[in-house]
């Protein structure tokens, strides 16, 4: 995985700005980040042309305010400045659209965005920006706390997976090997037709958990963990809801964040985030989430996505 250089911050005037700014300056400090683009979108700048030509600086004038507005949230919760250089940059038009640009412009390495829970808004720009960004996209909840002590790793083994996990290997690396906890968890399911088998359902539990822990064994070896201890876990899905087991998993060991691995490793297949994925950003609302994808696998389709 990758050093998160240049980072890209959505704000828009409410009070999440500050928990976004905070993480930011977490992440910098952890990453030696050398610069930040605090981002402000407005949907509309159109003002009719005869109320131009009375206040020909009007819309120079609402922008300027925008980055006064963004300037003053850094200024209070970015305490540390020292090595990174701000920008404010103020965009009309859809959100998702002109942070994906913006993102490819300065091949940018993360994005962080905010998930409101009691303030107004959707997470409608946070999955087009998980499906479609060429970097990784960090979603914060409402009223989060920038801390880490224990981050939880939902894994099928795949290639996808593998990110997600040495994505937690670096933070873990990178923050202190001794103050991060690794939980690596496996959501297995017991399949419909087991009783042909002539198990039981407890016995073809055991079965499964026994395959998941003999794969995990083998995912592991494929991965320079650098020391750090990762306890593997695994949980039988009783509800056909992996995601659901996931939250609940992440919440019962106190979890400050949960890292998953976008689906999407190449052009072709870079819409394509996994529905677990999916699910985790429409479900989990209780801790910030990190969807990892390898910088620039969706470079090449940006023209296209622009135009959706």
């Amino acid at each position: 995985m990758y050093l998160i250089k240049k980072l890209i911050v959505c704000l828009d005037q409410s009070p999440m700005d500050q928990t976004l700014v905070q993480y930011a300056e977490f992440i910098s400090k952890v990453n030696q980040t050398k610069k930040i683009y605090f981002v402000n979108v407005i949907k509309n700048l159109t003002v009719p042309k005869e109320v131009l030509e009375e206040f020909p600086n009007l819309v120079e004038n609402m922008i300027n305010e925008r980055k006064e507005a963004m300037e003053a949230v850094v200024k209070e919760n970015y305490k540390d400045t020292k090595g990174v250089s701000f920008s404010y940059v103020v965009k009309e038009g859809s959100l998702s659209k002109k942070i994906l640009k913006l993102a490819e412009e300065k091949s940018a390495d993360m994005i962080i965005i905010g998930r409101k829970i009691n303030l107004p808004g959707t997470g409608v720009a946070s999955l087009r920006l998980a499906r479609r960004a060429s970097c990784s996209l960090l979603i914060i909840p409402e009223g989060s706390l920038p801390k880490l002590t224990k981050l939880l790793v939902p894994s099928d083994f795949s290639e996808y997976s593998k990110d997600a996990l040495e994505e937690a290997i670096m933070v873990a690396d990178k923050y202190g090997k001794d103050n991060l906890e690794i939980v690596c968890q496996n959501v297995y399911s017991v399949p419909s037709g087991y009783h042909y088998t002539g198990k039981t359902y407890e016995e073809f539990s055991q079965i499964m958990q026994l395959h998941a822990e003999i794969n995990y064994k083998k995912f592991i070896r494929k991965i320079d963990t650098k020391g750090i201890k990762i306890t593997p876990i695994y949980t039988k899905d009783d509800n056909d809801d992996p995601v659901e087991e996931i939250v609940s998993k992440a919440l019962e060991i106190k979890a400050d964040g949960i890292i998953i691995g976008a689906k999407g490793r190449t052009a072709a297949t870079a819409l394509f985030i996994g529905s677990m994925a999916e699910r985790l950003i429409q479900y989990n609302d209780s801790m910030p989430l990190l969807v990892t994808r390898p910088k620039g696998k969706n470079a090449g389709i940006l023209d296209y996505i622009l135009e959706i």
